[in-house]
């Protein structure tokens, strides 16, 4: 038998996995495992498994320093498979496994599906702007989908908690950033004050993805404005659909001028749609007020600065696999000062 693996052999281990398949899925019918890491993430990692009749993609927390309540596989295994019969369009989930024994954390396997997710301006350049105000409205009919969902009716009346939610994302994020926090970064600490002393009554709650933006999701191949699935579901909760809109927003067209530390900001484009065109046809479908919007684009800026602290305290000890990295440490001060500044104009 040969088993081939990524340059990563040390965090999937094939033997070991080859044996939990044959106990747990046995009907999966791997019996060569070959697995190729998937680039583009720069958190958790992805995995194209192949070997038995379909290709699949497992799916783990990143090396090291994992902080609590983050990365959770089973969380993302959860959700999705949830809204299979919806019409958010997800991947079929095919198998779970929470013994981290195993291969060292938690891990799932999903079925792989085909199509194009654009990472890169080179990506986004390849579409008109007629493509490109079809993929912007499709984005946000597909969120507006979603917090449409009732979690009652798909299983996920308990998912959590949205009384206080904004106020205990506030601790979390704050909470991450002190466990990822390596060096000064000028302006947070009046950020996190304002975003307190500001925050706004949330709309009804609603099932949210928690970070919804252009490449956490598949487009299919031919057809620009429709979405194959979406991904990415770590940190879905019951709660505030303005934090997923407001995240959408600062992906969107707020990132500019940062590089490679972020995905690219499709509103920049000539022709396509604004975030503010795009937020009115998510508050017509989705019902939702949008007028205090603003503060949530803010805590976005927030939100987003946290994650890539965390990701450059992982790179600065080694823990990461892949490149792409070297502008993150320079991105977060400018997420911060974007946020105070978006803060300013309530």
């Amino acid at each position: 038998m040969t088993t081939q693996i990524s340059d990563a052999a040390t965090v999937v281990n094939p033997d070991a996995l080859l044996d939990w398949l044959r106990e747990a899925r046995p009907e999966l019918r791997i019996e060569a495992p070959e697995l190729t890491l998937i680039a583009g993430g720069r958190s958790n990692l992805t995995y194209q498994l192949d070997g038995g009749p379909y290709p699949l993609v497992l799916r783990r927390p990143p090396l090291g320093h994992v902080l609590a309540t983050a990365h959770d596989m089973g969380r993302e295994y959860r959700v999705m498979s949830a809204l299979a019969p919806t019409p958010v369009p997800v991947p079929r989930m095919v198998a779970h496994c929470a013994d981290a024994d195993v291969l060292g954390a938690p891990f799932y396997l999903m079925e792989k599906v085909d199509g194009v997710i654009h990472r890169s301006v080179a990506d986004l350049e390849r579409l008109d702007a007629a493509a490109g105000r079809e993929l912007g409205h499709a984005l946000v009919d597909a969120l507006a989908a979603l917090h449409s969902v009732d979690p009652a009716e798909v299983g996920l009346a308990r998912f959590g908690r949205p009384d206080g939610f904004m106020e205990r994302q506030l601790t979390r994020w704050a909470g991450q950033l002190a466990a990822s926090r390596s060096r000064e970064l000028p302006g947070v600490e009046e950020l996190v004050e304002r975003l307190t002393l500001t925050r706004p009554n949330s709309p009804r709650p609603a099932l949210v993805h928690g970070d919804y933006r252009l490449d956490n999701v598949i487009f299919d191949a031919t057809e620009p404005g429709r979405i194959a699935a979406v991904l990415d579901w770590e940190m879905a909760a019951l709660g505030d659909p303005l934090s997923d809109l407001g995240v959408f927003c600062v992906y969107w067209d707020g990132l500019g001028g940062l590089g490679a530390a972020v995905p690219p900001t499709p509103g920049s484009l000539h022709g396509w749609p604004s975030s503010a065109a795009l937020v009115e046809r998510y508050a017509r479908a989705a019902g939702v007020p949008v007028t205090t919007l603003d503060w949530y684009v803010a805590f976005g800026f927030f939100k987003i600065a946290v994650i890539l602290e965390g990701i450059h305290y992982r790179h600065s000890r080694g823990l990461t696999l892949g490149g792409g990295f070297d502008d993150i440490s320079e991105a977060v001060p400018v997420l911060v000062e974007r946020g105070l500044r978006t803060l300013a104009r309530l």
